[in-house]
């Protein structure tokens, strides 16, 4: 993603950056002081370290010594499933669960998609972006005995190098029933942990946020990798961070040791199909047990760290969850398919294939190419769920949206160039007019599709103005659009906690990875850009209040590909490094 362009200048000094957020604040006050915080500003950044300590460099590459590992067949290239059919839900029937759609899953959800390479240094991508190709996100499951894969249930990490797991706990019969008795046959969990040093290397106090985007785009990557397979995939936002931690293992002193710690973020159930009063906690029971038996010593990411961010650490504990409630949102008022859309999308340029596994973030945009009305109201209307809540991949989150969109609309066929803004959840269109400026004109866009609600609101060539807010990167300014994601933030904090900041951020990672695939159908190219100067593009746009902030920018147009770059396969070669 484009935030790896964050310009090297240290924000506040060192006794600045010891101050600590917590003593007698609530956790809402920490999550708010740390947002505060970790804004950057025209006069200076987010503290950082100020330079690349490449000697502590962590590895993106973590794996359990001791852990058998099994390796997963790669999947055959050429799959045929159409792109668009992966939101046409009930047309991809399921697949069983074995060793071979495991192996795919993860292929399509975390895996390597490419090795590149420049000089003498070689880096990998993965079908789960991540800021500065740093990948704080760590891939684990909970999966049945399978013939190829284990004959007992297990614990399981992901090691994407290797495209393989390494088992690092087996669980007996009993203790499995017991864990999956509440969900339908053929269920398995998956779940999600960050490690924050990966980004604190380079970012320093803004890392939190980042890794919070990047499980966003993990969580919206395993949903779509659930559809290419004909499962479904929904949150258990009942699980507290407790719970996930016991789970997957990584409370567990003696396993990790002087090792870098992962921070718990979610469980997710993978089913065939499920209906809506499916369980979205666990019976209480956990990994913790007699039934369990583990194995495996994390690996140490960096030698040493050359300094530590302890607000991190406290803004993490703030907006850990409890699991004690879970969501229930009302999706009635929302349009369906055939109004966001008018003709069903049937056709299209990729395979699911080429999408999920071609995904690449623009580096640069040429400045020029215009994109069609057609391509950007498809691309905005896949943002949208829809009023029975079963659109992919919003139906594997419980709440209505929390984040809204203010564009920076530069070269699309037949839309005058300007700001305009796409209230993603009906009730909160009178919210944003009444946020926003006065003066801003709330025109329907009168060849959009009855349910898209995008609206002009003033003409212009705001180039050079997305630029200086995205910390003066042309990008934002050189693609066919670009937009800042807005945040209903207080209310969401207000509503379901100081936790939900993490939720804030997965959603705008979520939405921005569906960009990221409607762009490559679209034949163009997308980049997530984390560094935007915050307040600023509050003024752009008249949000003179905390109440709602800004929480991610993108940008799609045509790239510039960087032709200096050698690129070479995913899996069948190991690079030098």
């Amino acid at each position: 993603m484009a935030s790896d362009r964050l310009p090297l200048v240290v924000g506040p000094g060192p006794l600045e950056r010891a101050h600590r957020l917590e003593g007698d604040a609530s956790p809402k006050q920490v999550v708010v002081t740390y947002h505060e915080r970790t804004k950057h500003h025209f006069h200076r950044f987010a503290a950082s370290l100020g330079y690349m300590d490449w000697a502590t460099q962590p590895d993106p590459f973590r794996r359990y010594a001791g852990a058998d590992l099994v390796r997963l067949p790669l999947p055959k290239a050429g799959r045929p499933l159409p792109y668009w059919q992966l939101y046409a839900m009930g047309t991809v029937p399921p697949e069983p669960l074995s060793v071979e759609s495991v192996s795919l899953f993860f292929r399509y959800a975390l895996s390597l998609t490419a090795w590149k390479r420049f000089h003498e240094t070689t880096w990998s991508l993965r079908a789960n972006p991540s800021s500065g190709d740093l990948h704080p996100t760590e891939g684990y499951a909970v999966l049945p005995a399978i013939e190829g894969l284990g004959d007992t249930a297990a614990v399981y990490h992901y090691a994407p190098r290797e495209h393989a797991l390494e088992r690092r706990a087996v669980v007996d019969a009993k203790s499995w029933r017991e864990l999956i008795a509440p969900f339908p046959d053929g269920s398995f969990l998956v779940g999600l942990s960050s490690v924050h040093w990966r980004e604190a290397w380079k970012y320093g106090e803004r890392a939190f946020r980042y890794c919070q985007h990047d499980v966003g785009h993990a969580l919206a990557t395993m949903r779509i990798a659930a559809a290419a397979l004909g499962w479904r995939l929904v949150l258990l936002d009942g699980v507290g961070d407790v719970v996930v931690s016991r789970l997957l293992g990584l409370g567990r002193h003696e396993d990790f040791g002087e090792a870098e710690r992962e921070e718990p973020e979610l469980l997710a159930l993978i089913a065939p199909e499920f209906s809506p009063t499916v369980p979205r906690g666990l019976n209480g029971v956990t990994t913790d047990s007699g039934g369990v038996r583990w194995q495996g010593r994390a690996s140490t990411l960096s030698p040493e760290h050359s300094i530590e961010w302890p607000v991190i650490d406290e803004v993490a504990r703030a907006t850990r969850r409890s699991g004690n409630v879970t969501i229930t949102d009302d999706f009635s008022r929302f349009p369906t398919d055939d109004d966001l859309f008018g003709t069903p999308v049937r056709q299209g340029l990729l395979s699911a294939e080429k999408a999920i596994l071609g995904r690449r973030s623009a580096v640069a945009m040429d400045g020029s190419t215009a994109m069609s009305q057609a391509a950007f109201f498809r691309m905005l209307a896949r943002l949208i769920p829809t009023h029975d809540g079963r659109s992919m991949p919003w139906d594997a989150i419980p709440w209505r949206p929390r984040i809204h969109l203010a564009l920076f609309v530069h070269r699309v066929d037949g839309l005058p160039p300007g700001l305009y803004a796409l209230p993603r959840d009906p009730d909160k269109l009178a919210a944003l007019k009444e946020m926003m400026r006065q003066e801003f004109r709330w025109q329907r866009v009168p060849t959009c599709p009855p349910g898209l609600p995008l609206y002009l609101l003033q003409e212009g060539d705001c180039r050079a103005l997305a630029s200086r807010v995205s910390c003066g990167q042309d990008i934002a300014g050189d693609g066919a659009f670009s937009l800042g994601m807005i945040a209903d933030y207080m209310d969401s904090l207000t509503t379901y906690g100081a936790g939900f900041y993490r939720n804030l951020f997965w959603e705008a990672g979520m939405v921005g990875q569906v960009l990221y695939l409607e762009a490559e159908e679209a034949g163009i190219r997308s980049t997530g850009i984390g560094c935007y100067f915050d307040d600023p593009v509050h003024e752009v746009f008249g949000i003179a209040s905390r109440e709602w902030q800004s929480f991610y920018h993108f940008t799609v147009g045509s790239p510039v590909e960087d032709v200096r770059l050698t690129s070479l396969p995913a899996y069948g070669r190991e690079p030098e490094r």
